[in-house]
């Protein structure tokens, strides 16, 4: 059977927006305007299509992603529903990412919120063409005028307004179209309004909208400009063919006026999408790493983009998918670009929410999902045999936290390693390491919510229980001045003893340094050190005091000290090393007691050379509200912060700084509970600084006590 829709009739929208703008509610009212289904389902009750997760459920908020499609006036409109919070934008991006429409909305009554401005970066990353909805217009605070005015402020003059009140607040039932210069006017339960005139007193205001409206179209086509120099008007086709062009270049965003929870405003928003949103053929090709254009042509060579997989209780297990060229159909074996291996697409499902409904084809610019795929993940290309098509991979945000995460039960470590590989094959914004230096695993994500839904994942649906510790920091040890030491290793029980001295002077290292004074160099390594930093090896022996063949030895000694340094046992960088002077003995110098004897000198040595920590320092960057700039300042203080600078980036101030990592343990839920949520942060690696002289202190007789107690043990 052939796919029902053409790809010049396939649309894909997504749903986009700071968590309680109404998404998951306009869905409903869309999905239900189309007549998909017969009754529109709500956050409350818990029995909408979009959030039907028990998490989600328990929650009242959109977590992942959602596929839904529905049918209208012989279009096929795919519709994603995304999460609000910035600690899902893995789900935002991927959804982006093959989508050909996006409708941000705007709560009137608050506003632009912080995650409405980390949204719209992603969508200027892809260049979708976006509609803006202003909902929430039946709110008693809500401000229709300054919402505009913050969304213009925010992301530009390029917002042209289509529909705009009559009447906002507590009996919101007008809405003026100055696309149509018509009046909808609305029963208490929303569905298809009345068509009324616009009334007398709001004529002049509706007249200034359509022109500012159709000069905005005009302004981005020569054709149409001539036009309307020559009529002093454009009619509804042309202003709709000009927005459709404008829209794909980015140069209008057209905005509407909506009440999600009372279904007012859904079908003239499908209506448009249906006129005026481009099919995925309309869009630009997408170019392939290698810069080749692939179009959306339903007759090319086959070409897929895997960009969601997901495991499920209520779903299964899928691999969701966007066609990007070519006709794909269940049976084919496609090639994974990224690893070589053939993949079959045994099935072929469209997905509504947590049903999935088997079909046999899904033409090109269509989405759809295919039984998980073994070998193929996330930002992986499938395309037919000798064609090579690899599409651009999704750039995924680095993680903001990281946490330390154990069993609760002796014995389930397999078992919550499967589960990690699964949680982390379903959502690449989590990162998974075994740290050997920390001896911890640590999970690092985008936020405190995040891992709130990961512990729930694991606990509930993985049947593993888990316990979160703080991540111990990753110091680094170094030296401020030079320092030598002398070790001499003697053992004797009977047979064939051990004899090894060395003499051994150590100074800090630093790039352009000249060879070290006094000693006459032989030899010189230098070593990139895993962990950051240099190790630079002399070799400054004289007259053969202790042989050639054991150098290497007492390198290896060197290194196994760095390796946990004498002051926290924490790795060890920026250190030269000059080996000058010893003793061997004929029968007892062997390799292990040059190890022993490098390894003692180099750690006595390093005692004596004013021993400095180190700690590693992260470039923080806060977005807040203005209002509450002080407050977030204030926080990060608290926190040893060296604020940087300030920025303004429309009612938003941006804190730029560097804070020891140390500090940042608790960030996440802290600057949420100081800004009820409406601020943002993301921070990175900067620098290795050294740590303030009382800290080193405590740590330092922290970790002798310990060491002690090993010893004793």
């Amino acid at each position: 059977m052939a796919a029902e829709f053409d790809t010049a009739h396939v649309k894909n929208i997504v749903l986009l927006g700071h968590a309680g703008s109404g998404k998951t509610t306009l869905a409903e009212c869309l999905l239900f305007e189309a007549g998909l289904i017969s009754k529109r389902g709500t956050i409350a009750e818990g029995n909408t299509v979009g959030d039907y997760h028990d998490l989600e459920k328990e929650r009242g908020n959109t977590i992942f992603s959602k596929l839904m499609h529905t049918r209208w006036r012989g279009y096929k409109i795919n519709i994603i529903d995304t999460p609000g919070y910035d600690d899902f934008a893995g789900d935002v991006l991927s959804a982006l990412r093959v989508s050909d429409t996006g409708i941000m909305l705007l709560n009137a009554s608050m506003g632009v919120e912080v995650g409405t401005d980390v949204i719209w970066q992603y969508t200027e990353r892809f260049k979708t063409p976006m509609i803006f909805a202003v909902n929430h217009l039946d709110n008693e605070k809500a401000d229709f005028d300054a919402t505009v005015k913050e969304a213009k402020q925010h992301f530009g003059n390029n917002i042209t307004v289509v529909q705009y009140p009559l009447n906002q607040g507590e009996g919101f039932q007008s809405i003026i179209d100055v696309l149509r210069m018509t009046m909808y006017k609305f029963k208490d339960a929303g569905g298809k309004p009345e068509k009324l005139p616009i009334p007398d007193e709001e004529k002049s205001k509706a007249d200034e909208l359509h022109k500012l409206l159709v000069e905005a179209v005009a302004g981005n086509d020569e054709t149409l400009m001539e036009k309307y120099f020559d009529k002093g008007e454009l009619d509804e086709e042309d202003i709709k063919a000009g927005m459709k062009k404008a829209m794909i270049n980015h140069d209008i965003f057209p905005l509407f006026c909506i009440s999600a929870e009372h279904n007012m405003g859904g079908g003239r928003l499908m209506g448009f999408i249906d006129n005026v949103c481009p099919s995925a053929n309309e869009m630009p090709p997408q170019i392939s790493v290698k810069g080749e254009e692939i179009h959306c042509n339903p007759g090319g060579k086959v070409c897929a983009f895997i960009f969601k997989a997901t495991s499920e209780p209520h779903v299964g297990d899928l691999s969701f998918l966007k066609v990007y060229s070519g006709t794909l159909k269940a049976g084919m074996e496609l090639i994974n670009e990224t690893t070589g291996v053939a993949e079959k697409i045994n099935q072929l499902f469209v997905v509504e929410g947590n049903k999935r409904i088997a079909v046999n084809e899904l033409t090109a610019g269509d989405i759809g999902a295919t039984l998980k795929l073994r070998n193929t993940h996330v930002n992986n290309t499938l395309h037919e045999k000798n064609t090579g098509y690899e599409l651009k991979p999704i750039v995924f945000p680095l993680s903001n936290i990281s946490i330390a995460i154990s069993t609760l039960k002796k014995g389930e470590e397999e078992k919550l390693a499967n589960a990690l590989h699964q949680l982390r094959e379903e959502d690449p914004t989590i990162e998974i390491e075994v740290s050997q230096e920390l001896k911890q695993t640590i999970i690092s994500c985008q936020g405190d919510m995040h891992l709130a839904v990961i512990k729930w994942k694991l606990e509930h649906q993985y049947k593993v229980d888990v316990v979160f510790s703080e991540t111990k920091i990753p110091y680094r040890e170094t030296i401020r001045t030079a320092a030598e030491a002398v070790y001499r290793h003697k053992k004797q029980s009977g047979g064939a003893g051990q004899f090894g001295e060395v003499h051994m002077r150590i100074e800090p290292w630093y790039e352009g340094m000249p060879d070290p004074e006094g000693l006459n160099v032989r030899g010189r390594d230098t070593h990139e050190l895993p962990w950051g930093g240099k190790l630079v090896f002399y070799n400054c022996i004289v007259g053969g005091a202790i042989d050639q063949r054991f150098l290497p030895s007492i390198l290896k000694g060197v290194m196994e000290k760095m390796q946990e340094g004498p002051l926290t046992g924490s790795y060890v960088r920026d250190i030269r090393v000059s080996v000058f002077d010893g003793r061997m003995h004929p029968v007892d110098s062997n390799d292990i007691s040059f190890k022993i004897a490098g390894l003692m000198a180099f750690k006595n040595a390093f005692r004596l050379a004013a021993p400095q920590l180190l700690e590693p320092i992260q470039h923080v960057e806060v977005l807040c509200p203005e209002n509450i700039t002080g407050a977030v300042m204030g926080d990060l203080q608290t926190r040893r912060a060296l604020v940087e600078g300030l920025t303004t980036e429309g009612n938003f101030t941006k804190i730029i700084a560097r804070v020891p990592l140390a500090e940042m343990y608790d960030y996440a839920s802290s600057l949420r509970s100081i800004t009820q949520g409406r601020a943002k942060f993301k921070m990175n690696f900067h620098e290795y600084c050294p740590v303030p002289f009382e800290m080193q202190r405590k740590l330092s007789d922290a970790y002798s006590k310990v060491d002690k107690e090993e010893v004793v043990g």
